[in-house]
């Protein structure tokens, strides 16, 4: 909010002139209001392997984090060159591979990803999309110097949090956004049924239909998966509700099975399809990988996009972004060390109290190290991990992330933050909502921003000038 002499930062000086004059004991109060509104809502979320099995309600902050115009604009152009890349990128990899003949990316790194689907080789979805929606994880180590810290395009998650921030924010300040102007991030579930059925395949008629597959009520996104299918006026389906008739995927309703022109799944490839995939998975729709293949239904996102997340691919997405753009890459990587390499791993090994180390297919904070803020004990726990394993590991510097404010008992204190934007990709265009997810480490100190452990989260205010 504040340069190191106490001098508001240009797109925090209207909001911190007003702060500055409220009460803290309002402030309190306000904060308590947000609280209720979000167990009243039902805002919640669980943690696998949590032997309360419980739900919990996910920490929200009352400050704001803020971005200026200009700074959105260089940030979007960064985003959306990156999509781009990264949808190119799967397309070669499934069909000619032209950038592994070119060396730019190893033959070995792809042969062996359990993330590579074969059943995908030579298949082009409808309208050559394979990342419908994506979420990149953005962190900011100082003014203008922005890192892409991952790249989420299996099923990103946390937009119902990003539409709620807002939703609560706009009850609670609303003279806030009187006095400030804000882009609105409403009309995103809007935004997101436009761009999904403007990649129904060839099959469709008229009006795509629409739906969202879930797991079920007992799956950690669950609220959300209810919420963007409710938002979007389309229906929310379980694997029980699906089958196959006359060639389509068609979900049971009161009137009978209706063909799904849209499949907007919450659910991982490996669940996707009994008949294709796990052969035990009670979650998906059996036979819904043949349809795809003739072009009968579009799956968002498409099954096999998960190896453009995978993080040691993450380590080539600079070539990625040169090889499909011709383009220099505008959102810098993290330096990334990938362990498979033996100088790397010696190099990781001799360091691990200096650096973050994060397994190639993990996600939500699980199965990492934090080297500085692990214990001796825990640090030669892990190096036996690296050594049994070191595939499955990368590891990357410990940044020096920004801090934004947040209301804490003894007033606003600095906190470590990351922001995932949403991207909405279609044939047509690339949208980016203007804001997304700004996840903070609740812990003094703490690095790590996921919900499962201990996060929680702000609203994210982009202005119009």
């Amino acid at each position: 909010m504040r340069d190191a002499d106490l001098t508001p930062h240009a797109p925090y000086q209207r909001y911190h002139a007003w702060i500055t004059n409220e009460d803290e004991s309002r402030l309190r109060a306000k904060a308590q209001e947000a609280e209720r509104m979000f167990r009243r809502t039902g805002i919640t979320f669980n943690v696998y392997g949590d032997p309360d099995a419980t739900d919990r309600l996910i920490p929200f902050d009352i400050v704001p984090r803020i971005i200026g115009a200009t700074e959105w604009s260089r940030l979007t152009r960064g985003i959306e060159q990156r999509v781009r890349a990264i949808n190119a990128f799967l397309h070669d990899l499934y069909h000619r591979q032209e950038i592994i003949k070119a060396g730019r990316v190893p033959l070995d790194l792809i042969r062996r990803n359990v993330a590579l689907l074969p059943q995908m080789i030579g298949v082009s979805p409808p309208g050559g999309v394979y990342t419908h929606i994506v979420g990149v994880d953005i962190v900011r180590t100082g003014p203008g110097d922005f890192f892409a810290l991952e790249d989420n395009v299996r099923t990103p998650s946390g937009v119902s949090y990003m539409l709620e921030n807002r939703e609560t924010m706009l009850q609670i300040f609303p003279e806030l956004f009187a006095a400030i102007p804000v882009r609105e991030v409403s009309h995103y579930p809007k935004a997101l049924r436009r761009s999904l059925a403007a990649c129904a395949p060839a099959a469709a008629h008229g009006e795509p239909t629409v739906a969202v597959l879930t797991p079920g009520v007992y799956n950690s996104a669950y609220f959300e998966h209810a919420f963007l299918a409710d938002q979007m006026g389309v229906e929310l389906v379980e694997g029980s509700d699906l089958r196959v008739v006359n060639g389509r995927i068609a979900m049971r309703t009161t009137r009978g099975y209706t063909p799904i022109d849209v499949l907007y799944r919450r659910i991982d490839d490996d669940f996707l399809d009994p008949l294709t995939f796990r052969p035990d998975s009670m979650l998906g729709a059996p036979g819904a990988m043949d349809i795809y293949r003739a072009g009968g239904i579009t799956l968002a996102n498409a099954p096999g996009a998960g190896i453009a997340d995978d993080k040691a691919i993450y380590s080539y997405m600079p070539d990625i972004v040169e090889f499909y753009t011709g383009e220099t890459a505008i959102l810098k990587n993290v330096p990334t060390w990938r362990c498979a390499e033996p100088d790397a791993l010696r190099y990781v090994l001799a360091h691990l109290a200096e650096v973050v180390v994060k397994e190639v297919h993990g996600s939500g904070g699980y199965g990492m190290l934090v080297g500085p803020a692990a214990t001796k004990q825990e640090r030669a726990d892990f190096a036996e991990k690296l050594k049994a394993n070191p595939e499955a590991y990368i590891a990357q510097p410990t940044l020096a992330l920004s801090t934004v404010p947040i209301f804490t008992e003894a007033g606003l204190a600095p906190r470590h933050v990351d922001l995932r934007p949403f991207v909405l990709v279609s044939p047509e265009r690339i949208e980016i909502i203007p804001g997304g997810l700004t996840r903070v480490a609740m812990k003094e100190g703490s690095l790590v921003v996921n919900s499962s452990q201990g996060g929680g989260t702000k609203d994210t205010w982009v202005l119009e000038e």
